[in-house]
């Protein structure tokens, strides 16, 4: 019989002592799976939704969340700003482009954007379907909005107020699909994209049809003054188009010159704030690492754990099998082939948990991934990393070093002495 064979028996011949050692085992490489694959997807999120973008200027608050509702789209804006200061801002001898953004509005929790051909030369973004939006309500939608939303070239849908929730929806104007994108794997998979007006438009009507309901019976009572009501109308729009708002600007600088003067001129002479995205989004990212860390230190403890159990394993069944191991050395085995023997025990008990954990790790991850209501920051777990197998060499490394000191004993054992006593 081979030493593999008679390690493997060896292992069943207590199945609930082998079985705990492999969940313990499988446990610390889960979390360890979980944590290498959602740090990384993480990280790539983060740096391509945001890798050609040197600044976000938007109206004053959290510098974190301006970058997370203008570049990830997974918080609320922290206001408005003024279109004339914005503009201004954009025509800066420091910024080679600056992409508006109007956000206000969503369709099944999906943003609606309004901007401009700037966003598609920022996102590099590419049709596969239709064309981009033009006239006013057009929309161009991100490969995972069709997807999951159903939607084709044509359809049409209303959009609701708000960022999430249909609680609201605009009734009085309907956008429709012009055309797909291709996916991107970044945040524009899962964005509505529109031109400035349309958000406008939609807000403008959405807030004259209130006026118009709250003060209806006003008018029934002043229907000598119409006359007056159209002269002023001219003067409304107009004050309209003067208090205009944006959400915010996304910057590309012009020069290495901007990225000192740029970010103080818009924090020292404007209302408006700017934030850095390389910065805001490290310290997003170290503060993700605090709670990872812990886990990360938490699976290894469990992997120590288990390490000990698997050597508590091995030395109480080489002292009840000494007698056994005696025997098969009478029998013409060498010293080294029952050193193997328990050495293969260790290794296939700790692989074994080792590749249940790293396929529970997978698993767990896309059941997360699948109920995130976020979109933008969908996890998955069918993701293979070539870093997995150093979860493989940290499981040889255990079995071996959990095996080593009763391998040596098996190696060293006398005998005379045991079958003497036998």
């Amino acid at each position: 019989m081979s030493p593999l064979k008679i390690s493997w028996k060896s292992l069943w011949s207590k199945p609930l002592s082998a079985a705990l050692n492999m969940m313990l085992i499988a446990f610390g490489t889960g979390i360890l799976t979980i944590l290498l694959l959602a740090s990384r997807q993480i990280g790539e999120k983060l740096e391509n939704n945001s890798k050609d973008i040197d600044l976000v200027v938007g109206a004053k608050g959290s510098p974190l969340q301006l970058i997370l509702s203008s570049i990830y789209h997974i918080d609320f804006p922290t206001g408005n700003i003024p279109l004339k200061e914005a503009m201004e801002l954009a025509h800066s001898p420091f910024v080679k482009r600056a992409v508006p953004l109007a956000l206000g509005d969503n369709y099944n929790g999906l943003r609606i954007v309004g901007t401009d051909s700037n966003f598609v030369s920022l996102y590099k973004l590419k049709t596969r379907q239709g064309k981009f939006w033009k006239a006013d309500f057009e929309t161009t939608i991100g490969a995972a909005v069709a997807k999951n939303e159903k939607l084709k070239i044509g359809d049409t849908f209303y959009g609701a107020h708000g960022l999430s929730g249909n609680t609201d929806v605009h009734k009085h104007h309907q956008y429709t699909v012009s055309g797909i994108l291709e996916p991107q794997g970044n945040v524009t998979d899962n964005l509505i994209l529109t031109n400035v007006a349309s958000v406008w438009k939609m807000h403008d009507d959405h807030e004259d049809h209130e006026a118009h309901e709250g003060h209806d019976h006003e008018h029934h009572d002043h229907e000598g003054h119409d006359h007056e009501g159209h002269e002023h109308e001219g003067h409304g729009h107009a004050e309209a188009e003067q208090s205009r708002e944006l959400t915010s600007l996304l910057i590309q600088y012009r020069s290495p010159m901007s990225v000192a003067m740029f970010p103080r001129m818009v924090n020292e002479t404007t209302n408006m704030q700017s934030a850095s995205p390389a910065q805001e989004s490290t310290r997003l990212f170290s503060l993700i690492g605090v709670g990872m860390d812990t886990l990360q230190w938490f699976a290894v403890l469990i992997m120590l754990i288990a390490a000990i159990s698997v050597f508590v394993n091995l030395y109480n069944s080489l002292k009840e099998r000494n007698y056994d191991l005696a025997v098969m050395r009478t029998l013409g085995a060498s010293r080294t082939k029952l050193f193997m023997i328990v050495i293969a025990e260790g290794i296939m008990l700790t692989l074994a948990g080792t590749l249940i954990g790293i396929a529970l790790g997978h698993l767990v991850l896309e059941f997360i991934g699948s109920n995130q209501e976020s979109g933008q920051a969908q996890l998955s777990g069918f993701v293979l990393l070539y870093d997995e197998i150093y979860l493989f060499a940290a499981g040889l490394a255990i079995g071996i070093f959990a095996a080593v000191i009763p391998a040596v004993q098996a190696y060293r054992s006398n005998i005379s002495k045991i079958l003497s006593k036998n």
